[in-house]
């Protein structure tokens, strides 16, 4: 028997605390702090939302097991933070919260949706070709303190994703 699959919905202030204790688990070294949830979080909701943030929660244990955020500024996106649970790894939960980003890319009107990924995460960077990204160049020491380079990808147009199935994907975001 399968675990059932986690539900995606809007990531709220109360998920902040559970976001973070997954957020220092998979990225001890340069994860976000309370802070920076709550300032994205409030640009998430309104009329003048330029946020979107999502939590893939268990439905039987309500155990948070992934999270995703996108920035919108005019007809850019930026993919701000993604990850699944370890695991989750291989669940396709990745491309899941993927597809949700670029829903809402999709949805802000963005034209094209960058995103930073770091150099030696081949798991997540071989997640986002699936869907088209492409790597046009290099943010140098960019995740502190380990002073770990980036390598910036590029998706053009969102709305026609290339990716046919992301239920299928494995990934860890």
């Amino acid at each position: 028997m399968t675990a059932p699959t986690a539900v995606l919905r809007e990531m709220r202030w109360w998920d902040i605390e559970p976001v973070l204790e997954l957020e220092h688990e998979l990225f001890p070294d340069d994860a976000w702090s309370a802070g920076m949830f709550w300032s994205e979080l409030a640009h998430a909701r309104g009329p003048q939302a330029t946020r979107h943030y999502v939590v893939a929660e268990e439905p039987d244990t309500g155990r948070i097991v992934g999270y995703a955020g996108l920035a919108a500024a005019g007809d850019l996106g930026d993919v701000q933070t993604i990850a699944a649970a370890k695991d989750q790894w291989g669940t396709g939960l990745g491309a899941r919260l993927l597809t949700d980003l670029l829903r809402a890319a999709t949805a802000f009107e963005c034209a094209e949706v960058l995103l930073e990924v770091r150099v030696d995460n081949t798991r997540a960077q071989r997640l986002y070709e699936r869907f088209g990204f492409e790597p046009i160049g290099f943010r140098r020491g960019y995740y502190q303190p380990g002073n770990v380079d980036a390598l910036v990808m590029r998706l053009t147009d969102p709305a026609q994703t290339r990716n046919e199935n992301p239920e299928s994907s494995e990934s860890n975001g």
